[in-house]
C-alpha cells in the first residue's frame, strides 16, 4: 500500500523516526498511524537493548521542589551531545515531574518515556536513580552544569538554611552525616595506608598509635556532613550553622 507525504510527516511529527523508518512502517501497517507507531516502538526496543551495554557516562540531575515535597532524578545518555538537547532536558523535566506528581515511584525499573526516547535520540538512556523526599522544610540545589544535585530536610530552620546546606554538600559530597556512621570497613582499609606511610616516613612504633587516632578521627569529620566546615563561611562547620536544628534526610546525586 501506498501512504502520502503527509502521513509519514505527522508520523515522523509524533515519534523522532527518519522519514524512511516511518514510510516503511505505515507501509507495514497499511497506513495504520496506531499501529505504525507501535510497530516503531517494537524496533526501537530491539535497538535498545543493544544499546543498553553502552556506558552512560552523561546527562543530568533533576530536582522539582515545593509544597514540602522532592522529587530527584539522575537521568544517565553516552554523549554531552544529548545531555545538553532539547530533547533529553524535556524528558527530564517530564519524568521528573512524574516522579513528583506519584506517576510514577522510585522502584519503577520500566519507564514509558524513557523507553520512548531511546527510539528517538539513537542513544542509551538510563535512569540511573530516583528519590523522593518530604517534610516542612526543604532545601534544593543544582549545581550550574546539572551535573550535580542535592536535597536536604530539616527538622526546624527555613528554607534557605537547608538550601545553603544543600549547596555545601553538593560541593564537598560528604558520604555521612555523622563520624560514627563511617564504615568501620572503609576506615580499616585506610588504616592499612597510613599504616604503611608512616612506616616509611620511620615514625617510631610508640606514637603510630597516636598518630592513627588523629588520622581516624579527620577522616571521619572530613566524610561526615556535620563535621565538615562550611564553604560560605570558614569559621563554622555545618553543625555549627545549624545550631539546634536537625537534618532528618539528605540526598545528593551526581553524574
Amino acid at each position: 500500500m501506498s501512504v502520502s507525504l503527509d502521513q509519514i510527516k505527522e508520523l515522523r511529527q509524533s515519534t523522532g523516526v527518519s522519514m524512511m523508518a516511518c514510510k516503511k512502517a505505515l507501509e507495514e501497517t497499511n497506513g495504520d498511524f496506531d499501529k505504525a507507531v507501535e510497530t516503531l516502538r517494537k524496533k526501537g526496543q530491539a535497538k535498545a537493548a543493544d544499546r543498553a551495554e553502552r556506558t552512560t557516562a552523561n546527562g543530568l540531575v533533576l530536582i522539582k521542589a515545593e509544597g514540602g515535597k522532592a522529587a530527584m532524578l539522575n537521568l544517565q545518555c553516552e554523549t554531552d551531545f544529548v545531555a545538553r538537547g532539547d530533547d533529553f532536558v524535556s524528558l527530564g523535566e517530564a519524568v521528573v515531574n512524574k516522579l513528583f506528581a506519584g506517576e510514577i515511584s522510585v522502584d519503577d525499573s520500566e519507564i514509558a518515556d524513557v523507553k520512548d526516547a531511546v527510539l528517538k535520540m539513537g542513544e542509551n538512556l538510563q535512569v540511573k536513580e530516583m528519590a523522593v523526599l518530604e517534610g516542612a522544610v526543604i532545601g534544593s540545589y543544582v549545581h550550574s552544569n546539572s551535573q550535580i544535585g542535592t536535597v536536604v530536610v530539616l527538622d526546624g530552620g527555613d528554607e534557605g538554611l537547608a538550601k545553603n546546606v544543600a549547596m555545601h554538600a553538593a560541593a564537598t559530597n560528604p558520604s555521612v552525616l555523622s563520624p560514627d556512621e563511617v564504615s568501620d570497613e572503609l576506615v580499616v582499609k585506610e588504616k592499612e595506608i597510613w599504616t604503611e606511610q608512616l612506616k616509611g616516613e620511620g615514625k617510631p612504633e610508640e606514637i603510630m598509635e597516636k598518630i592513627m587516632m588523629g588520622k581516624e578521627r579527620k577522616f571521619r569529620e572530613e566524610n561526615a556532613l556535620l563535621k565538615q566546615t562550611f564553604v560560605k563561611d570558614p569559621e563554622k562547620t555545618i553543625e555549627q550553622l545549624l545550631g539546634d536544628v536537625k537534618i532528618k534526610d539528605y540526598k545528593r546525586f551526581a553524574i
